[in-house]
């Protein structure tokens, strides 16, 4: 596996113990606002588990953030240009998905996502994750089929879906290659 995103996994576990403490949460308190155990937190935060893109979500969403902003909060990352070669990757240990912050850090409310989905895979994100944020999902390459809530898009090479309001969402790759597509945060609340 990359270097690179092996580090990141550890300065991840650091982060999210770092968030919570911040908070002055208990592994418990997090537990609960998450709906994550709290023996699978106490095993991300000491690096004995690496956590996946829908455990990461709800983790983000306790802590009122972007899967985006803790992973880049995580790397801590800073400027204006924000170079490829220093851009934030982590990789799902459960789908095998690569997450790539693209956009710099600011004050902005926005924030853009590459993701790279392996053919097969399933990613499901919780609806937390999304509060308080306005999405759109942008096909680069490949074929997605997004389930939103009961209703499935299906989206191709170029095709851009803006998101109603949150849902637990499914992102599916149910090719045979692999799907490459953005998806665009603007902080809402």
């Amino acid at each position: 596996m990359n270097t690179k995103v092996d580090d990141l996994d550890q300065r991840l576990s650091e982060r999210i113990r770092l968030e919570r403490e911040a908070r002055g949460w208990s592994l418990s308190q997090l537990s609960e606002r998450a709906g994550v155990s709290r023996a699978m937190i106490h095993k991300i935060e000491r690096g004995d588990s690496s956590p996946t893109a829908t455990l990461l979500a709800k983790l983000s969403a306790a802590f009122g953030l972007t899967m985006s902003s803790l992973i880049a909060r995580a790397e801590a990352s800073q400027g204006r240009l924000s170079r490829r070669q220093d851009q934030p990757v982590w990789r799902d240990p459960q789908s095998g998905y690569i997450r790539r912050h693209v956009s710099p850090m600011s004050e902005l409310p926005l924030e853009l996502v590459e993701v790279e989905l392996p053919a097969g895979a399933d990613v499901p994100i919780p609806a937390s994750a999304y509060a308080l944020h306005r999405r759109w999902i942008w096909v680069k390459a490949g074929n997605l089929t997004f389930v939103e809530g009961g209703e499935t898009h299906l989206l191709g090479e170029g095709d851009c879906l803006e998101l109603g309001p949150p849902q637990d969402c499914v992102f599916r790759n149910a090719g045979s290659g692999l799907c490459t597509y953005a998806v665009i945060l603007l902080k809402t609340g």
